[in-house]
């Protein structure tokens, strides 16, 4: 499975920062029976690395890992069955690893400057992050011009209202979005809930 294919199944990628094992699966489940199978688990919390390892045995369910800001980090990451990595910035050092563990990567670029960098390293699609921080729709369009082979995952700030405005652009294959999963929800197990937002964001429309 490539980047490319990751990013076309669904129009939002959760970002899920989870605290407890024992939410996993049934947060996996819930996300992954509403239409949204790609599922990126940040490296935020202790149990991250178990919670990839717990989710991935949810049938329909593609796990990947976020916040890797290492090659120890997409190591640790292929051990737990993460099947997709995804950086906060640039590194080659983390593109190498994943390349060579024969994983897809999404690297974070900010910057032109970064941007190009990470086309040096043969990198066509990016997460721009943080969106909303760093220019935001504004400056994916300013992107388009130079750098027309390019897509991008937009993360950071973004809502529901502003995922649809995101994904109105012809360099946005999709968005990454933490409003489907809330700590709230995930913290008072509102799976129902959870999936209804999941529910609505797999039904965005692109283009």
């Amino acid at each position: 499975m490539t980047v490319d294919d990751l990013m076309a199944m669904q129009p939002v990628i959760p970002v899920i920062t989870i605290e407890r094992v024992e939410d996993a699966i049934p947060l996996a489940a819930a996300l992954a029976g509403a239409g949204l199978r790609v599922l990126e688990v940040t490296l935020r919390t202790p149990v991250a690395l178990d919670c990839i390892r717990e989710m991935a045995t949810v049938p329909g369910a593609i796990v990947g890992a976020g916040t890797i800001v290492s090659a120890a980090d997409v190591a640790r990451a292929r051990i737990a069955g993460a099947t997709f990595i995804v950086t906060p910035g640039l590194s080659a050092a983390t593109v190498a690893a994943s390349r060579d563990a024969g994983i897809p990567i999404l690297p974070g670029i900010a910057t032109a400057t970064e941007l190009m960098a990470g086309l040096e390293l043969g990198v066509r699609r990016f997460k721009f992050f943080p969106a909303e921080q760093a220019g935001g729709r504004a400056m994916l369009d300013a992107f388009r011009g130079p750098f027309s082979a390019v897509k991008f995952c937009p993360t950071g700030g973004i809502s529901l209202d502003l995922a649809r405005d995101y994904l109105k652009r012809p360099n946005v294959g999709c968005v990454g979005g933490g409003w489907v999963c809330p700590t709230k929800l995930i913290d008072a197990k509102k799976w129902d809930e959870i999936a209804a937002l999941a529910r609505e964001a797999a039904a965005l429309p692109r283009g």
